[in-house]
């Protein structure tokens, strides 16, 4: 019977926690489930007592060294490593060391020194140590012991001693607190090196809480709010950072700016939120923050998984997702993810159904240049539910109080969203310290709807006054990003440098009319009644061409003080036409937003920061005097002090003002125009701590103090609260594996989600109550297999999600249940 080995790859990061898997030998795999129930038996057999070292040898390699463990019988487990200094380290649990301690200095070229040494609790531990750098290691595995097969590292500017990260054949797991992003600067830099509040959602979290809609995923994010469309509506999802709007990336990408991207977490890494403005790497928009889906990418190993969910309301989901090589020298990989679901819900009439299908391609061109090629298309057809009246809801109603299930448009409303994406990721590495980024996507955004809205509550409190949409909306989105990140000093100060230029192109159309419908009884409603003549038809085109030039410089002026300064030119051009009417109108707006950050770091566990950033936002139209309406702009000061706790435990700490200018609002001279004297201001604390507290137990916590308020306006009250943002707000996520013994695998998780009152519109004319929703699961992990209870809104209350104006408030989802299963082979 064939021994297969397991092969990880230690790649130095600059910070992160360690993640260590085994995975089931290659005759494990290939045969029977009794094959593979005897093989767990005798590894956890041989797991019971230590694996003795009965050898430790250094052999000098032309790159480097090999450190060879030999045993005489069992199975060394995968070990967990770190950094300190210039020094690997690699430990080993259960095992016991035979032989003496090992010590040698200058075994090969680039390495200073290499111990191996018997740790307390039957570990072995082994340390590489480099002479300028930290040594990079090939792990391998097999029957005969393991083996580290080391080659000397390269010094980085602005190296920091961090963590190693494990890759092993299939996902690779982050846990709770991944170490870096990418959105904030466009380089894979240290949370803790970034001057500006971000926060990355792992996969974990999205398995933990079994996640379907992009709203579930950021309420585990401080600062973040469902904005005022229906969590249900997975094709028009909404979201606010810090009380205002924020912008959808994909990889880094800008996609569709009047709406979310359709979201699954099936093709879903990880989720990075940058809160505040980031016009700087990605122009207009963004003033709340930004909301970066990375998808999963091709695995140079064969992975292979399958999903399947059933729940409450008829809920049904499966998914699919296959990665490996396509040639024998690993040049070319592929990954494949395709999901199928389907549900219904409390609401009256409602169902939905979605699928997704993303294959990508990736090939290695050489040594030096990588391209991948990606693809996805997404469709969900529901219909448009929007909510129930705030009379009768949070507001007293004569009749009593609304059924939280009453649907309020129609049963024959249909909607169907599409997206469609394909583009390509070209990096090129000139050296070690230049590299160039090319990537380009195209997006095809469509929405046809026929859908009943509510328009006004009559004085009775139950007859609502209603039309009826019938519309086809189409996006067409070309976004091309080019630019070079360079590593260089001047002197004694280290330089990161990111250079580019952006190609951003908008074409949309909207279609459609409005029709009368009859008014709905709420409390004894009648459907199916014929809609009545056309009021309103609309046919509106409009192009959007942006081109930025952008600059950034990260500064390492010490090994614990960085300074980042970064600045961008847009030239931001649209054009709209009325097709009804005939008119068409156009505006050109240039536009410079600048950054500038510093971290000071007294002790490498602590980051100081402060920034200031700012955004804009391209206003078409004119005042009554005939001038262009400037771009709104976004201006943000940010304090912070992000710390290691332990080993794998974070905390962040931000004080931030966020104010918006140049905001439209009536001009009071000139009823029929505006004028832009508008402000709005946010300011607020958050603070967030992720991580692994003990073995097996991993927490996601945060807290939220937003002030959002108006502070200019002609239209509403000075002081008044922006809509659909709590004051305060916190949430609560943390499981527990146990990690031996006969209930190795078992686990179990508690959420807690609170929202505080809020502001149903800007005239604070009604208010939210706040509520706390209270979430909890059960599951089991061994080797490949996964099973999994959710359990949200586990005592059932009544609570209210957001609000768009008097006439639409959206209820929340009552108790529901979800089972889960996934096997990878």
């Amino acid at each position: 019977m064939e021994q297969g080995s397991i092969k990880l790859a230690l790649m130095a990061l600059l910070s992160g926690g360690l993640v260590s898997g085994l995975a089931l030998p290659t005759w494990a795999q290939e045969n029977s489930l009794v094959d593979t129930a005897i093989y767990g038996a005798v590894l956890e057999l041989a797991q019971a007592s230590p694996t003795q070292i009965t050898d430790v040898r250094l052999e000098e390699t032309d790159p480097g060294l090999q450190v060879v463990l030999d045993i005489a019988e069992g199975e060394l487990s995968a070990p967990t490593t770190a950094v300190s200094g210039d020094a690997l380290i690699v430990e080993i649990e259960n095992a016991v060391l035979l032989g003496d301690e090992i010590e040698q200095f200058e075994p090969a070229a680039g390495i200073a020194m290499v111990q191996v040494s018997a740790l307390s609790g039957d570990r072995v531990q082994v340390v590489i140590t480099g002479i300028d750098a930290v040594p990079v290691a090939d792990v391998s595995i097999d029957a005969a012991g393991l083996t580290l097969s080391v080659v000397p590292g390269i010094s980085q500017a602005g190296e920091t001693n961090e963590p190693l990260r494990i890759v092993v054949t299939g996902e690779e797991d982050e846990g709770y607190n991944p170490s870096s992003a990418s959105t904030a600067t466009r380089t894979d830099t240290p949370l803790r090196d970034i001057p500006q509040s971000i926060q990355v959602i792992p996969q974990q979290i999205l398995e933990d809480q079994q996640v379907t809609r992009l709203n579930d995923a950021l309420r585990n994010a401080p600062g973040v709010n469902r904005g005022d469309v229906s969590p249900r509506l997975g094709g028009f999802e909404s979201t606010l950072i810090r009380g205002f709007g924020a912008n959808y990336l994909i990889n880094g990408l800008e996609d569709n700016l009047s709406n979310t991207p359709i979201f699954d977490p099936a093709t879903t890494e990880r989720i990075e939120v940058l809160r505040g403005p980031a016009s700087v790497l990605y122009g207009q928009g963004s003033t709340g923050g930004i909301v970066n889906l990375v998808t999963k990418q091709p695995l140079s190993e064969p992975f292979y998984s399958v999903t399947a969910a059933a729940g409450s309301f008829d809920f049904y989901r499966g998914a699919l997702d296959l990665s490996g090589p396509l040639n024998n020298s690993g040049t070319v990989l592929y990954r494949f993810n395709a999901a199928a679901q389907t549900t219904e819900s409390f609401i009256d009439f409602f169902d939905s159904q979605r699928y997704v299908l993303a294959p990508v391609l990736s090939w290695q061109i050489s040594d030096n240049t990588n391209i991948t090629f990606e693809t996805e298309y997404s469709q969900i057809t529901e219909p448009f539910e929007q909510g129930i009246p705030a009379i009768g809801t949070v507001l007293p109603n004569p009749n009593g109080d609304i059924p939280r299930d009453r649907y309020i448009s129609e049963p024959s409303d249909t909607g169907q969203y599409e997206s469609f994406r394909v583009g390509y990721d070209l990096q090129h590495r000139f050296s070690d310290n230049w590299q160039l980024r090319n990537a380009f996507r195209f997006t095809a955004y469509g929405i046809s709807r026929v859908g009943v809205f509510s328009t006004s509550l009559e004085d009775d409190g139950r007859t609502l006054n209603r039309g009826v949409q019938d519309a086809n909306f189409e996006d067409l989105i070309y976004n091309l990003d080019t630019y070079v990140v360079g590593e260089f000093a001047t002197g004694p100060i280290q330089h990161q440098l990111v250079a580019g230029v952006n190609l951003f192109r908008r074409d949309a159309e909207t279609v459609g009319f409005i029709r009368e419908a009859d008014p709905l009884d709420l409390f004894s409603p009648v459907y199916g009644r014929p809609f009545g003549d056309v009021t309103f038809r609309f046919d509106d085109r409009s192009r959007t061409d942006n081109l930025g030039l952008y600059v950034q410089d990260q500064i390492t002026l010490t090994d614990n003080l960085k300074l980042l300064l970064g600045g961008r030119f847009d030239i931001a051009y649209q054009e709209q036409e009325d097709r009804i009417t005939s008119t068409e109108t156009d505006q050109q707006d240039e536009v410079f937003s600048p950054r500038v950050g510093i971290v000071y770091q007294p002790i490498p566990e602590i980051s100081l920061y402060g920034s200031y950033t700012r955004s804009f936002q391209p206003v078409t139209g004119r005042s009554f005097n005939g001038d262009l309406f400037q771009p709104e702009r976004g201006t943000q000061y940010e304090l912070g002090l992000k710390a290691d706790i332990i080993d794998r435990l974070s905390a962040n700490l931000v004080f931030y003002d966020l104010t918006r200018t140049n905001v439209e609002t009536a001009d009071l001279v000139n009823p029929s125009f505006s004028i832009q004297t508008g402000e709005q201001r946010s300011r607020g604390i958050e603070l967030n701590v992720a991580g692994e507290i003990l073995p097996g137990w991993n927490i996601l916590a945060g807290y939220a103090y937003t002030d959002a308020e108006i502070t200019e306006d002609n239209t509403f009250e000075e002081d008044n609260g922006i809509a659909n943002v709590p004051e305060n707000a916190f949430n609560l996520w943390t499981t527990y594996q146990i990690q031996q013994g006969d209930l190795e695998g078992l686990g179990f998780g508690l959420g807690l989600f609170f929202v505080g009152d809020r502001p149903g519109d800007l005239a604070n004319s009604f208010e939210i109550p706040s509520y706390l929703q209270t979430d909890a699961s059960v599951f089991y992990e061994r080797d490949r297999f996964r099973a999994g209870l959710n359990f949200r809104n586990l005592f059932d209350i009544d609570y209210f999600v957001s609000a768009r104006g008097t006439s639409r408030v959206t209820v929340g989802d009552p108790f529901t249940v979800e089972a889960s299963l996934s096997w990878q082979f």
